[in-house]
């Protein structure tokens, strides 16, 4: 009888995640050759290959995307498991506070993954804009933060930095009409950025959406009457990034993440670590056009 090593499961799961051995051994803790070995190992037990090397970047083979759904099934019961029967003392709730625009595709990973280490431990997720959460998290009504914002001030370590990028449906062909109507919730901190980036290219512009939903925004805009603007690589699955060349450059944008100099309890540690891992991970992702 043959048996899958979750070690090795892990590490598959991992490279599947972040598209690459070594991305994957950073999040994983381990050298880049300790993780190589494990998917060769995985590989070698299955006796098919599991991920294609043939390109430049690393994708998975139709055998690697079978096992996929298997062994995050697999690595997610374990962790389940070990948390229940070891960590039962860990009970209570973390609030955490993170804006609307960077919840995909990071914090659903990390809830989930809390959960399976931390299953007695519940998270409640503030969603606000950064100036608010700033000052949800100087009132003490927020564990951690994460912000979007211009700068890091010295409180603050960054996470990430990202390109703001020009957002619509897709397929959509909004982005070629004039004046170009805009999407944007009323307090957004990218809607001033998106807007001096046409009037310096002299491309007329209305504010087609103003409102304090999301949802009505991305609705607009996946509705192709309007576009937006989203940090690259945050935009959510219904979207799609417009080509840079095709409309003004827009600036750099940092994901900040604040939390205290020093945590009271392991799950919160865990917690902004694994803050801190999948935020890094969109960070070296590569940048995309796809529209």
């Amino acid at each position: 009888m043959r048996n899958l090593d979750l070690t090795t499961l892990r590490s598959f799961v991992a490279v599947a995640d972040t598209g690459g051995v070594t991305r994957a051994a950073s999040y994983l803790n381990l050298t880049q050759s300790a993780v190589s070995m494990q998917i060769k190992r995985l590989e070698e037990m299955l006796g098919v290959p599991v991920l294609d090397r043939s390109g430049r970047k690393i994708q998975l083979t139709s055998a690697g995307d079978q096992l996929l759904a298997y062994a995050r099934r697999m690595v997610t019961l374990n962790d389940e498991a070990v948390g229940r029967l070891t960590d039962d003392a860990f009970e209570g709730e973390i609030v955490i506070g993170v804006p609307h625009d960077i919840i995909y595709p990071a914090i659903p990973r990390v809830l989930q993954q809390f959960n399976a280490a931390y299953p007695r431990m519940g998270v409640q997720l503030l969603s606000n804009y950064s100036s608010m959460l700033r000052q949800s998290f100087m009132r003490g009504e927020c564990k951690m933060i994460l912000t979007t914002e211009n700068e890091a001030p010295p409180e603050a370590e960054t996470l990430a930095e990202r390109p703001l990028c020009w957002v619509g449906a897709p397929e959509g062909i909004h982005w070629r009409q004039k004046p170009i109507r805009l999407a944007f919730l009323r307090q957004c901190a990218f809607r001033p950025q998106a807007i001096a980036a046409l009037e310096q290219a002299e491309l007329p512009w209305v504010m087609a959406v103003d409102t304090a939903s999301d949802r009505a925004m991305e609705a607009t805009v996946s509705a192709d009457l309007a576009i937006t603007a989203m940090i690259d690589g945050t935009e959510p699955p219904q979207l799609r990034q417009i080509d840079p060349s095709l409309l003004p450059p827009l600036p750099q944008q940092k994901i900040n993440f604040y939390a205290p100099d020093s945590h009271s309890t392991r799950p919160e540690a865990d917690l902004a670590d694994l803050l801190r891992q999948n935020f890094r991970q969109l960070s070296a992702a590569p940048l995309k056009a796809v529209i």
